[in-house]
C-alpha cells in the first residue's frame, strides 16, 4: 500500500502539492507513482523562472522500466528546482514527499487548488488504477 499524506493535494497524473503560507506550491510525484516507476535513474527538471500552466508537462522522470512526464498541477512561475535530484535521482524513490520534491511554483490561480484531490479521493483514484 502506497503512503498517502493527509494534508497534501493530488493530481490525477500522480503529482502531489503542498502550499505554504506565501502561496508557493511544492510539487513532487506520489509514493504510488514512484513505486509504479521502479528505480528512478534520471530526472529532468523545469527551467527556473519558467511560466507553467496547470496540466502541462514540465519535467521528466526516467526509471529502469520507463520514462514518464511530470505535469504541473497548478499554473504559475517556477521559483525553485530541486537540483539535488540531478545528481541523486534515486532520492525520489527513497523520499518522495520530503527530499524528493521536483520544483516549487508561485501560484497564479489559487482556484486551481480546488480541482486537485484530497488524500481520500486520491487513495480511491489509486485503487482504480
Amino acid at each position: 500500500m502506497s503512503k498517502i499524506i493527509e494534508d497534501l493535494r493530488y493530481a490525477e497524473s500522480h503529482e502531489w502539492v503542498s502550499v505554504d503560507d506565501n502561496g508557493v506550491a511544492t510539487v513532487g510525484i506520489s509514493d504510488h507513482a514512484q513505486e509504479a516507476l521502479g528505480d528512478i535513474v534520471f530526472v529532468e527538471l523545469p527551467e527556473l523562472g519558467a511560466t507553467v500552466n496547470a496540466k502541462e508537462e514540465v519535467a521528466v522522470v526516467e526509471s529502469v522500466k520507463a520514462a514518464s512526464d511530470v505535469y504541473s498541477p497548478l499554473s504559475g512561475e517556477v521559483t525553485e528546482i530541486n537540483e539535488a535530484l540531478l545528481d541523486a535521482p534515486e532520492t525520489v524513490n527513497a523520499s518522495p514527499y520530503d527530499n524528493g520534491w521536483f520544483f516549487k511554483i508561485a501560484i497564479s490561480d489559487e482556484a486551481e487548488l480546488d480541482e486537485l484531490m484530497d488524500a481520500d479521493a486520491y487513495a480511491d483514484h489509486c485503487d482504480d488504477d
